[in-house]
């Protein structure tokens, strides 16, 4: 008897567990509603479209996110296969340019012929036989979301659209911006500031470009961020706010210093045009390597 499996969603989950399947000896049918349909959120028709940030977290073997990338690896996976071949620089992070490693993964499974790809929208997980996967993450279609619901109840499940801002680099200010890794260009506590710069001058290579702000910049920033007009909420996504993934202004709401302690923190850097560390730091990293 043929094992088949009806996998909904070609995004990350969708397609590493189409791939894993199918190297295995199983048959797999993959829907996906893409080209046909889209949220607000797609932009690309690749399978395994990074809607939100191009970051893996760490590399490094000695936290979780680091260890699951390698025990992945061995496992044969498709998504650090891709992620490898479209790394762009990131420190101590694996980063990927989206489109290099979506388009990876879309030919990867469009050639392996144990899948079949349905082009389709799925509404109810009712109208397909045999064994289903649902992989459709927080983009799902509003009419298999409510099908969902229906059967696993309101509680049971989260959707929320993420879009992560990208800014062109010549839209950056270069005369106030400055290449350095978090601690790489930092000024030490006895090291003179003609040492320090000479020292920095010798470093050739940094993966992040980071944008310093002194108290006033930063208090006039918080000011306009959780004053500023933000989007209206779907039903669906005003419960829950998720500690690990969360809104910029959310997050400035709960007090003055919450981002300059959390993603604008300044620690590890020194601004070159006053020697000093930053009173907060954004820090940009790459999207390819253009």
């Amino acid at each position: 008897m043929e094992k088949k499996v009806n996998i909904i969603g070609a995004g990350l989950a969708g397609c590493e567990c189409a791939y894993i399947l199918a190297n295995n000896g199983f048959k797999v049918r993959l829907y996906e509603m893409k080209p046909q349909y889209k949220s607000e959120a797609h932009k690309s028709n690749d399978f395994a479209e990074l809607v939100c940030s191009n970051s893996l977290k760490s590399e490094l073997l000695t936290n979780a996110c680091g260890l699951l990338k390698k025990e992945m690896s061995v496992f044969g996976s498709l998504f650090i296969e891709a992620a490898y071949n479209a790394k762009v620089p990131a420190g101590q992070a694996l980063a990927v340019d989206r489109d290099i490693f979506s388009n990876y993964i879309t030919k990867k499974i469009k050639s392996n012929n144990n899948i079949e790809i349905i082009y389709d929208k799925v509404e109810s997980i009712d109208n397909i036989e045999g064994i289903k996967v649902i992989a459709t993450g927080p983009l799902t279609d509003e009419k298999l979301m409510t099908s969902l619901q229906n059967i696993l109840g309101q509680d049971s499940l989260y959707f929320y659209d993420a879009a992560a801002p990208i800014v062109s680099r010549d839209s950056i200010d270069m005369s106030i911006a400055y290449w350095g890794d978090r601690y790489t260009q930092e000024r030490g506590r006895e090291e003179s500031e003609e040492d320090w710069r000479k020292r920095i001058a010798d470093i050739k290579e940094a993966d992040y470009l980071n944008l310093p702000m002194n108290k006033e910049e930063y208090d006039a920033f918080i000011e306009e961020l959780i004053n500023a007009e933000v989007v209206t909420l779907h039903d669906f996504e005003k419960r829950e706010i998720f500690e690990g993934c969360m809104p910029i202004e959310v997050m400035a709401k709960r007090g003055k210093d919450t981002i300059r302690f959390g993603p604008l923190k300044p620690v590890g850097f020194t601004d070159p045009r006053t020697a000093r560390r930053p009173y907060a730091n954004v820090q940009l990293r790459m999207e390819n390597k253009e």
